[in-house]
């Protein structure tokens, strides 16, 4: 009997258009399965990647002649049938090459590369060299020479072609790791704890320990203190160092010298990445009368529609809703995502749920290194429906949105307006909260979005009964919303009562909260010390030489940066422009805050919050536990301090400059101005007394700045949702905008007015542009922008289609192949 010639179309991890078709082998055809790696080369030097295996079938391609798999990688699917149908929708809806899906949903280390580059991992078990097959050692060998070997080396070093196995299994084995990774590596928390040694832990040993000690008192006093806190002689728990160091106000040496005395002994515990959670469980909350009305409603509403919005003030208990609908989905055996917006922004939220689930609670984002994403990729694949099996609940960003559920019953969208669900750089530029909505709709899971101020777009749906709607606007605990305040400081700046930045109002505020040892939280919307430096002679204001922007003053290194490209230089002491001396500061950011705020109250601690002071892993959460232990008084922030975070004893919360993001170009100003207002406000007062929030401005009576005062959300909805319909924006249209850059000016504006005419010969004046954007220069990219606006109603196949003919005639031009277009459907 003559076997059968399959074929396999492939997506590969690059940018390209199409599926690629490979013959398979016939020693392959029983082993081949939808959803597996394989093992293919592509391109002119026949460069192997490792491509999924999308469609199984027996027509060879037509336009080319096929080559063969190499291997495959897998012996089951990686990928399941939902992951694809999601795959599709997403290249379909945003315009992406399936290659650009492909990278975004698989996790580094399992789309292995001819030029992958690969390291020794310093932290592997040595005992794991023992099993490894001769290829494998040969590899470890000659990392441990060269030290950096990409998979043509080791296939040039092997004399084998296909060497992604041998590479696979030692990464698997965790004896190699993929370079990139090394980059952004993850490095796990380490804390330093206290026990007694194995000659102090015996009792006869301990009382002559004791006797030996009675002159040194100090010491004594440590090792009683170390006795009560571990309560050795009841329940023992484990002792941190520092806590013992605290308790009896020991240095750290003192603590050393009785480990020499062989009384303690001192070991690191490793706080698990994936967040394992020593704390015991505690059961779930008891409701109160208005979380279990809203509850009531949820699932009400579940019954006819699958998506619900959750609108609760802040501080209303939305945590103990979801916590109550989760814990019901995992009993009925099945999975569970919770998306947040900023992983890095959750340690408060991630801790409380690990208290209600223990080890069934996993968490997943794009900070882990690449094998520690594919050992979480693993156990979700594994989930079989067992309740409370070990990642059946899954916190994460938006890239968990890419996991391989099988089971998936609920996924919770938590503060879905934020625009960090939104993909900007590389492709696709995907908005996780949409695509949740389609991934529940394929698994038939039901979708619960919260927040306190949603989207626009978000409510209209609500409102035309499209999503289930339930409101939640009392506090938890009977604590009422903060009282919002309005600081005029162009009146105060006239009358002259300004300090630095601050106005009588937010100065006489602070004065109380610190008096009552209460805590104090300002937002100010920019980093750095000053936007920009100023010439008071001829009007210089110091540039980037890449982009069209001013460059900010840092303080604390001295020097002007660029915030697009990096670039900084020295802090000039004159002008470059004139040579005067007469060069001044403008404007404040973050930093200049931080300086001066102690000149006015010496005795405070201050801590700042933005992208310059979080860079460093695990300097977020300490900036979090110093503030909720009370070691800083004030915090200091960019939006970072709107999001998420729950602190007891904050009272007062200031808003520096609410003009700044009120007079942004942009139509979604006032809404994103509302937004961040109401969420930086929502810090204030959140478990005992009313809080209060100071709003700095120069209009008063700016319509948004009243809103915000009166915690008008439909308000500014109503306002919103007029001028979004009258001037043809979102929910009524969909946007879609198209960024052209290159070096040469020239090119550019012929090759942006070429495009966006053919664009109108489809679309007529749906198009709007081409135009620069306010900041038209980026690394020495000139930047121009066309925006096209469609109905709702409009086929968005139909849509795709038609820009993807003027843009693959574009692309056909010679002469315009070098202006990069990037597209943007939905952007935020």
């Amino acid at each position: 009997m003559a076997k059968e010639t399959k074929f396999i179309d492939v997506i590969l991890p690059l940018s390209v258009p199409n599926l690629f078709t490979y013959r398979l082998p016939f020693e392959l055809n029983d082993d081949i399965q939808i959803g597996q790696r394989a093992v293919v080369p592509f391109g002119k030097g026949g460069k192997l990647y490792s491509a999924l295996v999308k469609y199984i079938h027996t027509t060879p391609p037509r336009e080319y002649q096929a080559k063969y798999v190499e291997s495959l990688l897998d012996d089951r699917p990686i990928v399941n049938e939902q992951q694809l149908k999601h795959w599709n929708w997403i290249a379909e809806y945003y315009i992406a090459n399936p290659g650009d899906v492909f990278n975004a949903a698989l996790p580094g280390a399992l789309k292995l590369a001819s030029e992958t580059k690969l390291v020794l991992n310093t932290d592997f078990d040595k005992d794991a060299i023992k099993g490894l097959t001769d290829n494998e050692y040969l590899i470890y060998e000659a990392l441990e020479v060269r030290h950096l070997l990409n998979l043509q080396e080791i296939s040039e070093i092997l004399d084998v072609k296909n060497v992604h196995k041998f590479v696979k299994s030692l990464i698997e084995k965790r004896i190699i790791v993929v370079e990139e990774e090394l980059k952004r590596k993850f490095k796990p928390k380490i804390i330093q704890y206290i026990r007694l040694s194995k000659f102090a832990n015996d009792e006869k040993n301990l009382k002559q320990i004791f006797d030996n000690l009675e002159r040194a008192n100090k010491q004594l006093e440590t090792l009683m203190s170390f006795i009560h806190i571990s309560n050795r002689y009841n329940k023992p728990v484990e002792v941190k160092k520092i806590e013992l160091q605290n308790s009896t106000q020991v240095t750290s040496s003192l603590i050393n010298e009785m480990v020499k005395k062989n009384i303690f002994e001192v070991y690191d515990v490793t706080v698990d990445r994936i967040g394992k959670s020593n704390t015991e469980l505690i059961g779930e909350k008891t409701l109160n009368e208005h979380q279990l009305k809203a509850y009531d409603e949820i699932k009400e509403s579940f019954k006819s529609k699958d998506v619900v919005l959750l609108h609760g003030v802040t501080g209303s208990g939305k945590t103990e809703i979801y916590i109550k609908l989760i814990q019901e989905t995992i009993e009925q055996g099945k999975q569970v995502l919770y998306l947040l917006p900023e992983i890095a922004l959750t340690t408060q939220l991630i801790t409380r749920l690990q208290k209600v689930f223990g080890e069934v609670i996993g968490v997943y984002h794009s900070k882990f290194n690449e094998n520690e994403r594919v050992e979480v990729w693993n156990k979700v694949l594994d989930f079989k429906g067992i309740v409370s099996s070990k990642f059946q609940i899954v916190m994460g960003a938006r890239s968990a949105l890419f996991l391989p559920f099988s089971k998936l019953g609920l996924i919770i969208i938590d503060e879905e307006n934020e625009t960090s669900f939104k993909q900007y750089h590389p492709a696709p530029r995907y908005n996780a909260r949409d695509a949740a909505i389609i991934l529940a709709n394929i698994h038939q899971a039901k979708v619960l979005m919260g927040s306190a101020t949603p989207a626009v777009e978000t409510y209209w749906n609500a409102t035309q009964n499209k999503y289930g709607l339930v409101t939640l606007n009392k506090r938890h605990g009977g604590v009422q919303l903060p009282e919002v305040l309005c600081a005029d400081i162009k009146e105060a700046s006239r009358k002259k009562l300004m300090k630095s930045h601050f106005s009588p109002l937010l100065m006489e505020l602070m004065e109380a909260a610190f008096k009552n040892k209460e805590q104090v939280i300002l937002f100010q919307n920019r980093r750095g010390y000053a936007p920009f430096l100023l010439c008071e002679e001829c009007g210089h204001v110091p540039e980037c030489n890449n982009c069209d922007v001013s460059l900010t003053y840092h303080k604390f290194a001295n020097i002007l940066k660029c915030h697009y490209c990096g670039t900084n230089k020295k802090m000039p002491t004159t002008c470059a422009a004139c040579g005067s001396a007469r060069v001044t500061l403008k404007g404040f950011g973050t930093e200049q805050i931080e300086e001066e705020l102690p000149l006015f109250f010496p005795k405070i601690k201050v801590a700042r919050m933005d992208a310059d002071t979080t860079r460093v892993k695990n300097s977020y959460h300490q900036l979090i536990s110093d503030f909720e232990d009370g070691v800083t008084d004030v915090l200091v922030g960019t939006q970072m301090v709107t999001k998420g975070l729950d602190f007891d004893n904050v009272s007062v919360v200031g808003i520096l400059n609410a003009d700044n993001m009120l007079n942004f170009p942009d139509f979604r100003a006032f809404e994103r101005s509302y937004q961040l207002m109401s969420q930086v406000s929502g810090r204030a007062g959140r478990k005992s007394k009313r809080g209060k929030v100071v709003v700095q401005t120069y209009d008063p009576y700016h319509p948004i700045i009243r809103q915000v005062i009166n915690h008008d959300y439909l308000g500014m909805y109503e306002d919103e949702i007029v001028q979004r319909k009258k001037y043809k924006y979102p929910p009524f249209y969909r946007l879609i905008y198209f960024s052209f850059q290159h070096k040469d000016k020239e090119v550019l504006n012929a090759g942006t007015a070429e495009f966006t005419n053919e664009l109108r010969a489809k679309f007529g004046d749906r198009v709007l542009g081409p135009e620069f954007p306010v900041i038209s220069r980026i690394k020495n990219l000139y930047i121009k922008n066309t925006m096209l606006k469609v109905e709702r109603e409009v086929s968005t196949i139909k849509t795709r289609e038609l820009i993807m003919q003027v843009k693959n005639n574009f692309e056909a031009f010679s002469k315009y192949k070098s202006i990069r277009i990037t597209i943007d459907v939905d952007p935020m």
